[in-house]
């Protein structure tokens, strides 16, 4: 079952969050977001949260995209014991769903190049590569 982010599952939420960005603690996870967590959903399984979404609205540009808005999936994750169950592909199509509903007929993701786990799961969940990116930064 996937719900919205609720007070008794937020902390959850944000270790999952935490592990799929690798750069955050769970604590900075909630205090980035506040009392905000608009388009954060976890997956429920024996009423424990095992898996987590996270989705946005896109109006800017998105690389491969011909449309806006355009539904982003900001992140996802499955704990290791529940992985290879179609929780993913379950969490895909809630979020292809989410996306139609708010006016989106394009929906997007990204990851890390060397990810190479990540770019096999968008493949094979039916995503094509739009690009590879390199960003630059300077300290001034």
């Amino acid at each position: 079952m996937i719900v919205p982010v609720t007070p008794e599952t937020e902390r959850r939420w944000a270790a999952m969050s935490a592990a799929v960005y690798g750069t955050v603690t769970p604590e900075e996870m909630l205090e980035e977001l506040g009392e905000s967590l608009p388009h954060e959903f976890v997956y429920i399984k024996s009423g424990e949260p095992v898996a987590m979404l996270s989705l946005s609205l896109r109006r800017d540009y998105v690389e491969g995209t011909r449309r806006s808005p355009v539904g982003y999936i900001e992140g996802i994750y499955v704990e290791p014991e529940y992985r290879k169950t179609g929780i993913a592909r379950e969490l895909i199509g809630f979020a292809k769903e989410w996306s139609r509903e708010m006016g989106c007929e394009e929906i997007a993701s990204d990851c890390y190049l060397d990810n190479s786990t990540s770019r096999a799961f968008h493949k094979a969940v039916g995503f094509s590569e739009a690009g590879v990116n390199v960003h630059f930064t300077m300290d001034i």
